[in-house]
Parts: C-alpha cells; sequence; structure tokens
C-alpha cells in the first residue's frame, strides 16, 4: 500500500506575501492546489479545535500544498461569495494566478440550509418547504414536504452560480483545470449548535414548518438527496456543453458518516454539531476527495 502525506493547507496571504525567507516554496511540492468553499472547508465550531475539516484531514498519494481561500464568518457564507470573493478570483485567473493542479469546491450547502430556514409566510418560490396546509395530512414521503416551487428557484441558482466559476476558471490559464465540487452527508437534526450562540439551523426551520419529530430526518434526507442530485445534474450539463471541461465530483454522501442521535444536543456520532462533522467524520469525508483526487494528481 503506497505511503499517504498529509495535505498542507496554507492561507492566500501565506500564498502570496514574500516574508523573511522569501515567496511560499511551492516548488517542495509535488502538487499544487487551490480551494474555495464553506464551513466544511473552514470552521465548523467555536473554539476550533472542537473539530477539523476536510482539507486538513486529506491524505494523498503525493505531496500536496492546498492554498485554502474559505475563511469562518458570523453568518453562513453562500455559493455566490464563495465563487466571487477577489482573493480566490485573483488566484484563480487574476494578476496572481498560477497554474494550479486541482481546483476544490465546497459549496451549496450553506445556501441550502439558509433557504430552508425562510419564512413559511413566504410565497411558495421564496421558501423550500411546504406549510402544514400546503401539504395535506399523513402520511407523508420526504417529497411532500418540498415546495417544487421554491426548489426550482433554488437549483437555478446554484447550477447559475457553479457555472459562473467554471466560466472565471476557463477565462485565464487554468482552463484545464480539474475543478472538484463534493455533495453533503446526511444531516440530523439536533439541538447541536456550534457555540457563542451560532446553531442549531436545521431543526429550528422544521419547527417552524411543524414537521413532526418522526419525519425530522426523511425531510432532511429528502433535501441532502436532492442537492445531490442537483450537484451532480449540474455537472452532467456542463459536461454536455463542453466535453473536455474537466469537473469532478466527490460523494461526501457515500463517505459513511454515522448519523447524530435524534435528541443530542452535542457532539454524537461523527458530527460535532448539527451541520459540522467531528474530526473522525471529516477523515471519512476526505477520504471520498481522495478517491477523486488521486487519479486527477496522478
Amino acid at each position: 500500500m503506497p505511503d499517504r502525506e498529509r495535505a498542507q493547507v496554507i492561507d492566500p496571504f501565506t500564498a502570496t506575501a514574500d516574508g523573511e525567507r522569501g515567496p511560499f516554496p511551492f516548488d517542495l511540492y509535488e502538487r499544487q492546489l487551490l480551494a474555495q468553499g464553506d464551513s466544511w472547508f473552514s470552521v465548523g465550531a467555536i473554539p476550533p479545535t472542537r473539530t477539523t475539516r476536510v482539507l486538513a484531514e486529506l491524505k494523498l498519494l503525493r505531496s500536496t500544498v492546498i492554498v485554502n481561500c474559505a475563511h469562518p464568518g458570523a453568518i453562513l457564507h453562500h455559493m455566490t461569495k464563495t465563487t466571487t470573493e477577489q482573493p480566490f478570483l485573483r488566484l484563480l485567473s487574476g494578476n496572481i494566478a498560477r497554474k494550479w493542479h486541482a481546483i476544490l469546491l465546497s459549496g451549496g450547502g450553506n445556501d441550502l440550509i439558509d433557504a430552508v430556514g425562510a419564512s413559511p409566510d413566504g410565497k411558495p418560490e421564496e421558501r423550500l418547504l411546504r406549510t402544514p396546509a400546503e401539504r395535506g395530512a399523513g402520511p407523508l414521503a420526504g417529497a411532500d414536504y418540498v415546495s417544487e416551487a421554491g426548489w426550482t428557484v433554488f437549483a437555478e441558482h446554484i447550477a447559475e452560480v457553479f457555472n459562473r466559476l467554471v466560466d472565471a476558471r476557463d477565462r485565464g490559464i487554468n482552463r484545464t483545470t480539474p475543478i472538484v465540487w463534493h455533495n453533503y452527508a446526511r444531516v440530523m437534526p439536533t439541538k447541536a449548535g456550534a457555540g457563542l450562540g451560532f446553531g442549531p439551523w436545521l431543526l429550528p426551520a422544521l419547527e417552524r414548518y411543524a414537521v413532526p419529530k418522526a419525519d425530522r430526518l426523511l425531510v432532511s434526507d429528502e433535501l441532502i438527496a436532492r442537492l445531490g442530485r442537483l450537484v451532480a445534474d449540474t455537472v452532467a450539463a456542463r459536461r454536455a456543453k463542453d466535453p473536455e471541461c474537466r469537473l469532478f465530483i466527490a460523494d461526501s454522501q457515500s463517505a459513511g458518516l454515522v448519523l447524530a442521535d435524534t435528541d443530542a444536543e452535542g457532539a454524537s456520532g461523527d458530527w460535532t454539531n448539527e451541520i459540522h462533522p467531528s474530526r473522525e467524520g471529516y477523515r471519512k469525508a476526505a477520504t471520498a476527495w481522495e478517491a477523486v483526487l488521486d487519479p486527477i494528481l496522478g
């Protein structure tokens, strides 16, 4: 079995600043990657030492450095912001761009969580869930809880933002650089927050829509499965348009993360809080990325 080496993760400032020892020594690493994304790439708990992130758990066959543009914040970072931040775009196709061996993207999950939290008073196209009056009497399937008009708007938004990212890549020296996007693992709606008042996210939204406790995982599974299909369909549509686009998917949904207990108020299963995995959970998710990256990086 070949030895695997943990990837080195640095921030954009370290990558571009000339310190006392000169520019960052990219030539010491066989492969150089650029990453952008949400809390699965940055911070998922307060304090940050309560968990880790996907990138920190990557162990690859080639020595690799990852310039990570993802960062924590007081609010959920939507995919639009993730893919249009200037430091990331400058490193991708701007005046400080370099030829990367792969571009890693974690995006769409925060948009989903935010959209689920939209007010039940909004129009059907402005929210992802149906009100109790709209969904009728049970027993209900997961799809019965979803506002199809709202999902259509959401799906079009995610596809548009992702395609803008691919367009930005194609305008510069990274035209042929692979992009690896991922879906997200199943999430149990729980009371477990991230600390300092952040979260939980999904459970309060389901409670506002009066989703019975027995159906909360059913609804969560429906939404996560739809997001996975959306990622796959968006990539497939771009491949059909451009067979040489070099887009790939890391399948986090098949990484085997153990669900939290339904009554968890803290760490449980492979989760530190409601929507962020534990170190072991991220390690499992990292294996899905490794399965895609090792062949790409050669």
